[in-house]
């Protein structure tokens, strides 16, 4: 490759600038995924950072320092800085200095040299988890402390390769209806859903057990989760994020695996079903009566001798349930999620306390192959009415965005939009139910809130399902885990901020794949010059890490887009 034509300008500080019209963007945009962060994408520029969790990640998944420090110099525009590459092999380095291992009731602690020891060792937030030294460079650390520790050290720059063990769990025969499932649909894993699961279960040792696989919506994740199950033979519990996501597990649970429905449990707000494999909802286990009271349903976890623990959805694993995980160290825990992108910033407790990124397939690459739609992503900009101006200009800044987010004009876009795409089955999401719920009425289709109850959601689903109705409107409760194949459209009126984890889950319900054409349509429409056109950057920037871009068009030429938006 000629170097001026190179995208990456490394810096010294571990930002890397990549220029988007290089012939080579594509490719090295693909390489920075796998070990960088995306921080910034405006249109000519994108900035990405290299940081210490993302280079663990990295290597946790099977990347070496070498090939990191290769793909800079492969794409870089100019020689790569020397201390660049002193820093990247050192982070790259703290990955496995230290190490947890059993020790009859204890564990020990040790470090690869007797520097690191001493260093760890006068650390704050890691002394009070080490019982005594053994030697220059091991420690003796109570068992209770096992996921205490790994979170303090990585809170230090170190994070500690876990070796310690597993309780094996209660026994299962679980077993896996390939071809065919008793829906009488052909089921096979597909190669990177075995690979995933090969790589968690890592033939059973201690190195496997732990750690988080990284697929796109649509891609399969509940699948790789009963290959881990059907790996593991033991009894399990899968957290997920809704009473829909709940049964939508029991569901392919039943259909794919051999196990028997007096053999899976529901413990929802609607049921308290404890069994070998028991499915459970992230907001029963964290519902109080009150702000200082206990979390009564945590004691699911000691309902039975649990083998796996499964965290579907796992970046919005709540806060309170991040410390019975620390206590959980010794179950096998496998983490599932379309974007590691937590907003509260808490992705190294998801590293320290599920495990390491063990498997990250790019959305992309899967979209070549066929196994999940094509996405052609527009953002349109409409103007704020003139009514609205001075409103907008005059108010606070913490309201200036929901202003902005329930511009009228956008109810008549949805509708130009709907009838350019009409026949295909869609989906109209925003995050304020008044919005919602008048856009509902205008259109005439059925609207979903975090208020319709379970039994209307299900009736709705199953309608859309079976093309009964064409466009739902839904606010954030269709964010996550809802299976909705045949949705080929999805048109986002309004959003939470900058939460770049909402844009993936909802570009996420639209490129399950399709039967003919396999393409999927994704519209954010946005208030021209304001503070959401601001966060609307922000959202994007996970999708746009991931190879896709988003055309940007007025509404007043929408018109002429005829052509550009049907490709």
């Amino acid at each position: 490759m000629v170097a001026a034509e190179n995208p990456l300008i490394v810096q010294g500080d571990l930002t890397v600038l990549v220029e988007v019209y290089s012939p080579h963007y594509g490719a090295a945009r693909d390489v920075l995924a796998r070990f960088a962060e995306l921080v910034k994408s405006p249109e000519h520029i994108h900035t990405y950072r290299i940081t210490p969790l993302s280079v663990w990640n990295a290597c946790a998944a099977g990347c070496t320092p070498g090939w990191i420090i290769e793909s800079l110099e492969a794409y870089a525009k100019y020689p790569l800085p020397d201390h660049v590459r002193v820093q990247v092999r050192d982070l790259a380095g703290r990955y496995g200095k230290l190490r947890l291992n059993r020790h009859e009731a204890d564990m020990i602690l040790s470090a690869t040299d007797v520097t690191l020891a001493e260093e760890i060792s006068r650390q704050e937030q890691v002394k009070p988890h080490l019982l005594r030294r053994l030697s220059p460079t091991t420690f003796l650390v109570p068992l209770s402390a096992r996921g205490q520790i790994k979170q303090a050290l990585v809170k230090i720059g170190y994070p500690a390769e876990d070796l310690a063990g597993y309780v094996g769990g209660e026994n299962l025969a679980i077993g896996l209806r390939m071809p065919e499932s008793l829906s009488g649909k052909a089921f096979e894993l597909r190669h990177y859903q075995r690979e995933a699961a090969e790589v968690f279960h890592a033939g059973g040792s201690d190195r496997g057990g732990s750690g988080v696989i990284v697929l796109p919506c649509g891609a399969g994740k509940t699948i790789v989760g009963m290959a881990a199950m059907a790996q593991l033979q033991c009894s399990t519990m899968i957290l997920t994020s809704s009473v829909t996501a709940v049964r939508q597990w029991i569901t392919e649970l039943l259909d794919k695996t051999s196990l028997a429905p007096e053999q899976i449990g529901e413990y929802t707000g609607q049921s308290k079903e404890i069994r070998p494999v028991t499915v459970v909802t992230y907001q029963v286990l964290t519902h109080r009566k009150n702000k200082s009271g206990g979390f009564p349903h945590m004691a699911v976890f000691d309902g039975r001798n649990w083998g796996l623990i499964i965290y579907d959805e796992v970046h919005l694993l709540p806060a309170p349930v991040f410390q019975i995980t620390a206590d959980l160290q010794a179950r096998r825990r496998l983490g599932l999620t379309a974007t590691l992108v937590r907003e509260d910033g808490r992705e190294d407790e998801v590293f320290a306390l599920i495990g390491p990124k063990k498997a990250d397939v790019p959305w992309k690459d899967l979209e070549h192959q066929g196994w999940i739609a094509t996405a052609v992503c527009t953002e349109v900009r409409l103007e704020m009415p003139e009514s609205l101006r001075m409103t907008y200009a005059l108010a606070e800044n913490r309201n200036k965005f929901r202003i902005a987010a329930e511009n009228p004009d956008k109810l008549a876009m949805v509708l130009e939009i709907l009838k350019r795409h009409s026949g295909e089955p869609a989906l109209v999401i925003g995050t304020y139910v008044e919005q919602i719920e008048a856009l509902a009425k205008l259109i005439g289709a059925p609207v979903l809130t975090g208020a319709t109850p379970q039994r209307r959601r299900d009736q709705v689903y199953a309608d859309f399902k079976a093309g009964k109705v064409g466009v739902l409107a839904v606010s954030k409760v269709a964010n996550f885990a809802l299976d909705l194949p045949e949705a080929s459209v999805a048109i986002q009126i309004s959003g939470t901020f900058g939460s770049r984890q909402e844009e993936a889950q909802r570009l996420g319900r639209i490129i399950r794949p399709k039967k003919g054409a396999n393409q999927a349509h994704f519209y954010s429409l946005v208030s021209h010059d304001t503070v959401e056109q601001e966060f609307a950057m922000k959202r994007q920037l996970f999708l746009c890490e991931q190879g896709y871009e988003y055309r940007i068009i007025h509404a007043t030429e929408w018109a002429a887009t005829e052509k550009a938006v049907s490709v």
